[in-house]
């Protein structure tokens, strides 16, 4: 692991999931999911297309709502509806792979609106945090410009800018790199690196495994809805123990 910050176990944990089921119909995509994650810490999800990973990642902040089991922000169980889920879920940012900015809002009204409509903050701090998330992230010269304008790249950091606005407890990345080029992949995984390193708690949904290898306190892997086995980074790619991981990591590894 590269100088990755170590968990905070003196504190409880941000995020705990126990006994969570979620159907699509007559689809199980979630089966009795239990996990919890340390504050600090960087959990990645990987797995075949189809496991679940995104929609467990969805469910943390009720996205997606679950049938049964129950998920935990911070101790406190997360509602259904109203306002106490908007108050937990201001506690959690997202970043998405489609980037999801306001195509008619510049950069800094897309960092800025989260801050001063959900925090309150005066609209001058809010400015002046988001100009400096901005320099965070390496597109402070594109504050002005509106997201039509920008790269992949830069549109994603953006994102991670302002899900960071927030200040959240946590940050859900859901295949944040997917549908970058290559050569834009690396810029974005830089910054989520660099945010590893500063002790953000992070769940990240990934096909990226050197990211994995990296920057993670741990890996989760995940087949048919279901937690097949989780392990350090060094552990889980050179002592897999499910047959379903050794066959996963055989097809992606040998390319």
């Amino acid at each position: 692991m590269t100088d990755v910050a170590a968990p905070d176990t003196a504190q409880g944990p941000v995020v705990e999931m126990q006994h969570v089921d979620k159907y699509f119909g007559d689809l199980h995509v979630l089966c009795d999911i239990d996990l919890t994650i340390k504050r600090g810490e960087v959990v990645v999800v990987i797995g075949p297309s189809g496991s679940g990973k995104s929609t467990l990642c969805r469910t943390i902040n009720r996205l997606e709502p679950i049938d049964s089991g129950e998920i935990r922000l911070q101790g406190t169980p997360l509602a259904a509806e109203g306002r106490d889920l908007a108050r937990l879920r201001a506690d959690v940012g997202m970043v998405f792979q489609a980037f999801n900015l306001f195509a008619h809002k510049t950069v800094l009204e897309n960092v800025t609106l989260g801050p001063v409509k959900v925090r309150g903050t005066k609209a001058v701090d809010a400015d002046a945090q988001a100009r400096r998330l901005l320099t965070r992230v390496g597109v402070a010269d594109q504050a002005d410009k509106y997201p039509a304008q920008l790269s992949g790249g830069q549109q994603q950091r953006v994102a991670i800018a302002r899900a960071l606005a927030m200040e959240p407890t946590v940050m859900l990345f859901d295949e944040p790199t997917s549908a970058l080029d290559p050569e834009m992949i690396k810029e974005v995984l830089d910054v989520m690196v660099d945010l590893a390193k500063q002790g953000m708690t992070m769940v990240v949904v990934t096909h990226e495994m050197g990211f994995a290898r990296t920057a993670a306190h741990r890996v989760v892997f995940m087949a048919d809805g279901r937690i097949v086995e989780e392990n350090t980074p060094h552990e889980f790619f050179s002592n897999p123990r499910s047959g379903r991981a050794k066959d996963f990591l055989a097809k992606i590894l040998s390319h």
